[in-house]
């Protein structure tokens, strides 16, 4: 019979992860998305939480891949924000971009979509469940409604999510950078 024995330098190693960890989730503002635990898996197939974001600037927003009018306008739409940014402001900054139709938008497909949008390793693509993706849009304040042939009607959001993951701005304009959420990112 095999014993597991911690010497008291693992046991306090444990303690203090443990500790750090459940400070960490405490620490989040009551009114940050981050709060909102959700099953998420990138365009690469790998599974991650979206709290992982926190301590960035994230540009995020909800889409569908088979979209062919309103979503490529909002991947050019922050393809602009991102180059009206100085280059040390844009560093850190990180894209989410939600899939609204989990039943498609396979992880080859939200590939596919990165690739077609020259997404570099900054955005993430990302899709969960149906529940989750009402969660999400829920918390994003974005709305969207499946048609009978499969596509969707939705906003066009666009959010700035602080460094807790605190809604700072929002848009709704597409085809230019608008203003403020420039000015938000700005003053992360």
């Amino acid at each position: 019979m095999s014993r597991f024995q911690m010497s008291r330098r693992q046991s306090l190693q444990w303690l203090g992860l443990a500790f750090a960890t459940s400070a960490m989730a405490t620490e989040l503002p009551g009114d940050s998305v981050y709060q909102l635990r959700v099953p998420l898996t990138d365009q690469h197939g790998r599974p991650f939480d979206w709290a992982s974001l926190r301590g960035q600037p994230v540009l995020a927003s909800m889409f569908y891949s088979s979209c062919d009018k309103v979503c490529p306008m909002i991947f050019e739409t922050l393809h602009l924000t991102l180059k009206a940014l100085p280059a040390r402001e844009r560093a850190p900054v990180k894209v989410l971009m939600i899939s609204f139709d989990p039943t498609r938008d396979t992880v080859p497909v939200l590939q596919r979509t990165a690739q077609a949008h020259a997404c570099d390793e900054r955005w993430t693509l990302a899709r969960t469940d149906e529940a989750s993706t009402r969660k999400i849009a829920a918390a994003l304040g974005v709305q969207y409604r499946r048609l009978s042939n499969g596509e969707f009607n939705h906003s066009s959001t666009l959010l700035m999510l602080d460094l807790q993951g605190r809604i700072a701005a929002h848009s709704g304009s597409l085809g230019s950078v608008d203003a403020a959420l420039l000015k938000a990112l700005h003053h992360v």
